[in-house]
């Protein structure tokens, strides 16, 4: 496979830190096409194939349209089973090709890549080149209105060579191409079924993975089945069924049965439930994700620095690890984590300080403190992270509300900015520091793209645009450190802790693993 000098350095960047990933994988690695293409499935463990594998979760999908999604529950049904883009990024956190066998970097501003022949669509209808050019021009078109149309606002032109051959024109140098074409937002859909079913996508996904949408019952069930002409060869499972179990000991009840083979979202207080268990075990994989208390600076008195640093200084993160998380994951001082590209460990957050918060509370005119409301999903670790923080809070006298909603309503009231301060968490799809970046704290990425907080600032703004045509992978990590300290100092938002992905996993199921990016995988699982 051809790459560019971008993209050697990027993974020479990415491999230090992504060595721990595979270790933390069960089951073994995708064997390697000769052309480096990734052929799911190829490099199974030993076991039975077909079979149903059954995964119990905290919560259902909001939506299954790649060009609408807002959380990791529904990108992680999607992603990898039912469709797939032109490249991928395997367990060692490298692109490998998928929809394309092999691209090159003709200059600054064009990629040109070679797609995959005798791949059809679930609909029958045909991947080609036109395919890729329809689907990145519905993510752009503003009449489809997607909120991931960011991801993809570097790209100028799609040009069609040839049935097998496209060219990707930008409006300027753009370093986090590959990672955007790898996440579940760069998926290639069916022109067929993008004309049929216009926003209606969302209920008839359609793509070229190895496994087919069947059905999705809200608030209980997505199932999908294999996709007996994939290009890849025969899925190893028969059908995979995405339960929703909002009950934490109910879902791990379930794999202790058999009535599931995983629970996903263990949390952390079920570890030694889990690890303690003779038919269980369990599985902590690296992540991309980190969890932050938001603030929503548009609002009063919130809209003042200086009562966010109060807020920030207030924060013990120590013993919300300790006390909530049960050591499970680290103080993180940043949205970004160690294991992505752009993390710098020079970046420092407010540390505790209650006489600081203290000051800073009457510097601003709240000398007595003030009401406010937390909201949040329903997660048990949340919930407990909200308790601790009115106790927190109350020593520098905030009084704090706690307003506990569904995932999808927690997501709707963040997104229009109906929140005081919230809990939440992101999990980057594609191990780059852009798409934390770009969503999480560009001007326009306020709201559903992913900026609850309603932060604004030029100088950041024009950092992370800087740190998107940036080439130069040392100049692109000093950027981004730049950016990450102006964050940090205004209080756009609190990172608290460096996330893991934790599983429970039914003994004798081989190949189960989580991404860095939140995705359960099942290219490799066998049932007992």
């Amino acid at each position: 496979m051809k790459k560019t000098r971008f993209f050697q350095t990027l993974i020479a960047l990415t491999v230090a830190v992504s060595a721990a990933l595979a270790g933390c994988s069960s089951g073994q690695e995708a064997s390697q096409g000769t052309n480096g293409s990734a052929q799911p499935g190829a490099g199974a463990a030993a076991g039975k194939t077909g079979g149903t594998l059954v995964i119990a979760r905290l919560s259902d999908a909001n939506n299954l349209d790649p060009h609408f999604l807002t959380q990791i529950n529904s990108a992680a049904i999607i992603h990898h089973k039912v469709y797939e883009g032109l490249v991928r990024m395997d367990k060692e956190s490298k692109y490998v090709g998928s929809l394309a066998t092999e691209w090159k970097q003709l200059d600054d501003m064009t990629w040109e890549f070679k797609l995959r022949q005798g791949v059809t669509f679930h609909d029958g209808s045909p991947f080609n080149a036109d395919a890729v050019k329809k689907t990145i021009a519905r993510v752009q078109d503003p009449k489809v209105g997607s909120n991931r149309a960011n991801l993809f606002e570097a790209i100028k032109e799609v040009k069609v060579v040839d049935d097998q051959t496209v060219q990707i024109i930008l409006h300027y140098p753009y370093a986090p191409l590959l990672s955007v074409l790898a996440s579940a937002e760069g998926v290639i859909l069916s022109p067929k079924a993008i004309e049929q079913y216009g926003k209606d996508l969302t209920k008839h996904p359609t793509g070229t993975g190895p496994y087919k949408f069947e059905s999705w019952t809200p608030g209980q069930e997505v199932v999908l089945v294999k996709n007996d002409s994939y290009w890849g060869g025969q899925p190893k499972l028969d059908k995979v069924v995405f339960k929703t179990v909002p009950e934490d000991t109910t879902r791990i009840a379930m794999v202790e049965t058999g009535e599931a083979q995983v629970a996903e979202q263990l949390p952390v207080t079920e570890v030694d439930r889990v690890t303690n268990s003779g038919s269980m075990t369990l599985g902590r994989f690296d992540s991309f994700s980190s969890d932050h208390i938001g603030i929503n600076t548009k609002k009063k008195p919130f809209d003042d620095a200086r009562v966010r640093q109060a807020i920030a200084y207030a924060v013990d993160k120590e013993s919300i690890i300790k006390g909530v998380y049960n050591d499970v994951g680290k103080p993180a001082h940043s949205s970004i984590t160690p294991a992505m590209v752009g993390y710098s460990e020079n970046v420092t957050g407010l540390d505790y300080n209650l006489e600081k918060a203290k000051q800073l509370l009457t510097e601003a005119g709240y000398a007595n403190g003030f009401k406010a409301t937390i909201y949040l999903n329903d997660n048990k670790a949340r919930i407990n992270v909200a308790e601790v923080l009115q106790q927190q809070l109350k020593q520098i006298g905030i009084d704090l509300q706690v307003k506990v909603l569904e995932f999808g309503a927690y997501i709707d009231a963040a997104s229009k900015g109906e929140t005081d301060l919230f809990i939440s968490g992101w999990g980057n799809a594609t191990g780059d520091a852009d798409y934390n970046q770009y969503n999480l704290f560009h001007t326009k990425s306020q709201g559903a793209p992913g900026n609850h907080s309603f932060y604004s600032n030029p100088e950041v703004d024009k950092l992370i645009e800087d740190g998107r045509k940036e080439k130069d992978a040392d100049k692109r990590k000093q950027i981004y450190e730049q950016a990450q300290q102006i964050e940090m100092n205004d209080v756009a938002l609190i990172p608290y802790r460096f996330s893991e992905n934790l599983a429970a996993i039914q003994k004798g199921v081989e190949g189960v693993w989580i991404s860095p990016a939140g995705h359960i995988e099942v290219d490799d699982v066998t049932l007992p």
